[in-house]
């Protein structure tokens, strides 16, 4: 996890546009993970409102029976509607300022779904629950953020998990778009190496998101910016980053092949950005 008090040369490591911006911030920039307490505050405002892959989650959530299980369930943008399903919501968490996020978002919701609702603190790679569920999702292509042995361990524990007859419902990357690679006339578009993106939060805050994403690469770094800051004067600038791994559709279906589950459907979803596609994996425990 990086430190918010790393010194200019630490930051003008982040490449591309970026770290052009980085750089002209200097001293002034605080550079946080995505992911600690004070990205975490960040990400749920990008997020809230953010409705991409729920209808296609729920829909087949809805198709199952029993309680179900929310792994990496972040502050809750997909919990609320898994909730709304009338089943009994797991929503198992690794960060803290993300759990604080998901315990005040559920404080707000209606009492019949806070009362459905069980956050627990636990590492989607490796948990014990002691319980099966009729369906284990793992949405937002948060797979991403698992490493090779992360994933054997995923596999593992999702399999231990899934009641007889239950789907566990994976979103991940499909595939790159057209012209990935081949920067377009203004240095942005689906061939560039770095797009970015203004993003309006749910608090009204705006900010700017780079994605930086080489050709070929197996990972690609998020950096998100406050909207402002070209006309911010004075004090400090948050800035967020993240590397993600790139987790292709294929190679998901190798690894959990190899782990005792089998592919049941590809369910396509909308567009996930400027460089790719994102699927759905519908999976079942292998006869």
């Amino acid at each position: 996890m990086t430190s918010p008090t790393d010194t200019v040369p630490a930051l003008g490591r982040l490449p591309g546009r970026a770290g052009a911006l980085l750089a002209e911030l200097g001293d002034r920039a605080e550079l946080h993970d995505l992911y600690d307490e004070a990205g975490s505050a960040v990400y749920h405002d990008i997020t809230a409102s953010d409705t991409h892959e729920v209808r296609e989650l729920v829909a087949l959530v809805r198709q199952s029976t029993g309680p179900v299980l929310e792994l990496a369930a972040g502050s809750g943008r997909l919990t609320l509607p898994l909730l709304a399903t009338g089943r009994h919501v797991t929503a198992l968490e690794l960060s803290p300022g993300m759990l604080a996020a998901l315990d005040e978002r559920l404080a707000s919701a209606p009492v019949r779904l806070r009362e459905r609702c069980t956050p627990v603190r636990g590492d989607m790679s490796r948990f014990d629950l002691g319980q099966r569920f009729g369906a284990i999702v793992l949405g937002t292509t948060s797979v991403s953020l698992l490493d090779a042995p992360g994933r054997a361990g995923l596999f593992a524990a999702v399999r231990e998990h899934l009641a007889p007859g239950g789907r566990f419902l994976i979103s991940t990357v499909d595939d790159a778009l057209p012209g990935n690679g081949v920067e377009g006339e203004d240095g942005e578009g689906p061939g560039s190496d770095e797009n970015v993106y203004e993003l309006a939060g749910a608090s009204g805050r705006v900010y700017r998101m780079h994605e930086y994403w080489p050709s070929g690469a197996t990972t690609r770094k998020v950096t998100v910016f406050p909207g402002d800051t070209d006309g911010a004067q004075d004090g400090p600038v948050p800035v967020f980053t993240s590397s993600i791994a790139i987790v292709p559709a294929d190679l998901l279906i190798d690894e959990t092949t190899v782990a005792g589950l089998s592919l049941v459907a590809r369910h396509p979803l909308p567009t996930g950005g400027a460089r790719h596609r994102d699927v759905l994996l519908e999976m079942e425990v292998t006869a």
